[in-house]
């Protein structure tokens, strides 16, 4: 393993890799034998942080449905033991899930681990880590897999034990609580949801416990919910709140059962988006609306935390319309989550960060970025909305939505993608500049974001390098017919002058 690049692993906070063959000009960097090595590097660097003998550590290991998991899982397992630590075996497990075994009774773990990738291909996976802290940080990843690649483990005879603990359901549990005294219904406490459809599509991810373990105890009627089972071939459509197949299924599933609600998670239900009783997406823009027309009834004129690319109908209603403060910031839910963090330290209220792909984390939950505590937010209200015999859309009756909406991912061609995207960006401001019609939009954190004023035009739009990859993601939203594509023809025209770019 002297030659394996360890740094290809690293994908900002987390680490993916390919774990199954068979995909073109896919080779596979994440074996059983990287994922012990990454299991031990793990308990040494957690060993170091907390000044403690790694035979003291106990660490929780989870994993969502993919194929990969089981082997990689116990991989990572017989890593940990080997140097000594107790090792708690969740099984499938949810991301959120797994940070909440480092705070939680009975078990406070030192350290966390949950295998996923998210929503990406059957081929890969990955390992996110936690710590009662939270969720590690790059330069984290960057030194653990320093150490995977020195390999100098001080393993020992005194192997660690491995215990298995079905702690989804206390996690689930928690949220039956949660949802039971929030809404203190007054005929009956215990069953809140009791009258009310709710339909949940797991995509075959690790989501599905919250039907069974959650809105059956709280009386909801689950009938219609799909793909509930875990399946890491995902036979039915991508786990992912953000794919127009996955949010068309749920959302043909609620009118087809006329349900209620329906709520769809991502693969490791850090992610999550909602459906209305007439089948109208709440996602995006409209789940940021939503949830933050709840967080600032409790905590009035506090700021709004959310990615680059929301709407200025969004930005609009959460100023004008709520009363609170908008602040739009890097793409990315960890940049996102720690700007909250950071405007709560300097002295700027802030109890929500969440970015328009689903990921929403608030203050009241460690800033822990986690679907199933955000849909059972929304269920809260949803119930305390029936009692009043209003709709919980009622909440978001103001927000102006874009007529039109589109995003294209420009590629670049050339091997320094860094220096390139940045010279296009700066080009694109000289050239924005001097457009009557176009102005560049101050405090914006990445790339350059442009609002288009022209009456046939009436948007805005914005370029910026992609986190990882050598693409450039270009959001347009307009707010009358064909803006889109007149904002988008003039943009053409400008990438078409830069030979190492390709739409």
């Amino acid at each position: 393993m002297t030659s394996f690049d360890w740094k290809k692993l690293q994908n900002g906070s987390d680490i993916r890799g390919v774990a199954i063959a068979g995909v073109p000009n896919e080779d596979v960097n994440l074996t059983a034998t990287i994922a012990l090595t990454l299991g031990q590097a793990f308990a040494t660097w957690l060993s170091q942080q907390q000044n403690k003998p790694t035979a003291a550590l106990i660490i929780s290991v989870g994993r969502d449905s993919r194929l990969s998991g089981s082997e990689l899982m116990q991989a990572v397992m017989e890593g940990i033991s080997s140097l000594g630590c107790q090792v708690y075996d969740f099984a499938i497990a949810s991301t959120p899930a797994m940070f909440m075994s480092t705070i939680t009774d009975g078990f406070n773990c030192d350290g966390a681990i949950m295998l996923t990738a998210s929503h990406l291909p059957f081929n890969r996976n990955g390992l996110k880590f936690f710590t009662a802290q939270g969720g590690l940080e790059k330069k984290d990843i960057t030194d653990i897999l320093a150490l995977a690649a020195r390999n100098e483990f001080d393993t020992t005879n005194a192997v660690g034990k491995i215990t298995a603990h079905d702690f989804i359901s206390i996690y689930a549990q928690q949220f039956v609580d949660k949802i039971r005294a929030a809404v203190s219904h007054p005929d009956h406490y215990e069953q809140p949801l009791k009258g009310l459809k709710i339909i949940v599509d797991a995509g075959n991810g690790a989501g599905g416990f919250y039907a069974n373990k959650v809105l059956e105890p709280l009386g909801a009627d689950t009938t219609g919910s799909q793909f509930l089972d875990p399946d890491g071939t995902f036979p039915n459509h991508v786990p992912n709140p953000e794919d127009k197949v996955a949010m068309a299924s749920i959302c043909e599933a609620v009118i087809r059962h006329q349900a209620d609600f329906g709520i769809i998670f991502d693969t490791d239900v850090d992610r999550s988006a909602a459906v209305d009783q007439f089948g109208k997406e709440l996602n995006r823009n409209r789940l940021i609306a939503l949830i933050s027309a709840i967080i600032l009834k409790e905590h009035p004129q506090s700021t709004i935390v959310t990615d680059s690319i929301t709407s200025d109908g969004l930005a609009k209603f959460i100023t004008a319309d709520l009363g609170g403060t908008h602040h739009r910031f890097k793409r990315g839910y960890k940049n996102v989550i720690n700007e909250a963090i950071r405007l709560n330290q300097s002295g700027q209220e802030s109890w929500l960060a969440i970015e328009t792909s689903g990921h929403g984390a608030l203050r009241e939950n460690y800033f822990l970025d986690d679907g199933a505590y955000l849909v059972s937010k929304l269920l809260i209200e949803l119930a305390k909305s029936k009692l009043v015999g209003k709709s919980l859309t009622d909440l978001i009756a103001n927000l102006q939505e874009p007529m039109e909406s589109q995003e294209l991912r420009i590629k670049i061609k050339g091997e320094d993608f860094h220096a390139i995207g940045d010279r296009v960006i700066q080009q694109l401001k000289d050239f924005a500049a001097i457009q009557a019609d176009w102005q560049i939009v101050a405090n914006n954190y990445e790339g350059v974001r442009v609002a288009c004023t022209d009456a046939a035009e009436d948007g805005w739009f914005l370029l910026r390098m992609s986190l990882h990859d050598p693409v450039m993601p270009l959001n347009i939203e307009s707010n009358v017919q064909d803006g889109v594509a007149k904002i988008t023809q003039r943009l053409l025209d400008f990438v078409k002058t830069f030979d190492d770019l390709a739409v």
